[in-house]
């Protein structure tokens, strides 16, 4: 038996490495808008975006910033539809995703909704200023919108121009906001320095427009932090048979992955929601954090969740939400029963373990019978 334990210590070594490592393995496994200015002085900073979809209702938090010295500076993104609200967001949230993610008193004024216009031009639905930002809700066409913003000191190039008529094909809401540098510098803001807002909106998925970030020439860096009721995926597939999606690219979309997904933890959950005006989140949803590096020539595209969870590129110019009515009537994949997040993990661990039992059962098996014909052969001396 001494020899059987020699073996079987000799065996377990190397297993318990092999097993840890395995271990190891399985662990592992927007500011978004059309910078508007009087020239090319000015460049789009970091976007950050939070996106938090929940029972029908979408919560955009985001916070702009930019690099430059000019005084009229605004920008300008479209919306999915009108806004239930606009308000000044969190103080930290988006600080404190990026700390979760990378291991390693409300001021509002609301002014109310215009009254109607000519056919043939904008139509002003909200305003509102939070900290140093003047905010316009707008309604009309790329051109009524275009002429607004010509209008209230807004200036367009032809790129911004040309992305506000493509965007209005898809949606007629609009929100344009003008950063006030005086007020900003009498609050103390300096350069690169971002007012949080939130924007609550009723929709029946999440979308998020990314081609607006693309300004000719320059990189599109954006972090785009998602809460939603399931964790998100890059295929049907693999949310059915339980694939994490992180350390995957998007698919069609260069320098575009999901870097990190969790449950809400505690303590995560309890800086949110003491948040200022972030009341609302809720504790048992699923943090995903997508990074965008790339450059603005390979962001063509928007970016929509589908209701099974799945994360899908819309090309520029698409309504927000087609996917939804263009899905199929039958997806196989997507009717089957989704597997926990995690399992392709979990069964390669179990099969590994059943491996390693079935050698190490092996082994004794045949150790003891090896010891029984030695002793069986032994001769049994006189008495």
């Amino acid at each position: 038996m001494a020899n059987t334990r020699a073996l079987l210590k000799k065996l377990l070594a190397p297993t318990a490495l092999a097993l840890a490592l395995i271990l190891t393995q399985a662990q592992s496994a927007l500011a978004c808008g059309g910078l508007v200015a009087p020239d090319g002085d000015v460049r789009l900073g970091r976007a950050s975006t939070l996106v938090a979809w929940h029972d029908g209702i979408e919560h955009y938090l985001t916070s702009f910033s930019y690099q430059g010295n000019e005084s009229g500076i605004g920008w300008i993104v479209p919306l999915p539809t009108v806004p239930l609200s606009i308000e000044a967001g969190g103080r930290w949230t988006l600080q404190r995703l990026f700390n979760e993610t990378h291991p390693f008193i409300q001021n509002t004024v609301a002014f109310g909704a215009a009254a109607p216009t000519a056919a043939n031009a904008a139509q002003v639905l909200q305003q509102v200023q939070i900290e140093a930002l003047n905010i316009t809700v707008l309604r009309g066409s790329g051109q009524a919108v275009i002429d607004w913003c010509a209008q209230n000191g807004f200036f367009l190039n032809g790129d911004t121009r040309a992305h506000l008529l493509a965007y209005a094909n898809a949606t007629p809401i609009f929100m344009a906001a003008k950063y006030d540098t005086a007020a900003a510098k009498a609050r103390g803001q300096t350069v690169g320095d971002g007012a949080p807002i939130l924007i609550t909106m009723k929709t029946p998925q999440p979308w998020v427009p990314l081609e607006v970030l693309a300004l000719d020439g320059q990189q599109v860096q954006a972090d785009l932090y998602f809460l939603t009721d399931q964790p998100l995926n890059t295929s049907t597939l693999n949310a059915t048979i339980g694939q994490s999606a992180v350390g995957s690219d998007i698919p069609g979309a260069t320098g575009f992955n999901v870097a990190f997904q969790e449950r809400m933890t505690a303590p995560l959950y309890h800086d949110l929601s003491t948040d200022r005006n972030m009341s609302w989140v809720w504790p048992n949803s699923w943090l995903t954090y997508l990074s965008l590096d790339a450059p603005s020539e390979h962001v063509s595209y928007d970016l929509s969740v589908t209701p099974a969870g799945i994360i899908h590129l819309l090309p520029f110019g698409t309504a927000p939400f087609a996917s939804t009515s263009a899905a199929p009537a039958h997806d196989f994949w997507a009717s089957l029963p989704h597997l926990p997040l995690g399992t392709p993990q979990v069964a390669l661990l179990l099969l590994v373990l059943l491996a390693i039992g079935g050698a190490l059962t092996w082994v004794i098996v045949a150790s003891l019978r090896h010891e029984l014909r030695q002793h069986a052969a032994t001769p049994v001396g006189p008495r």
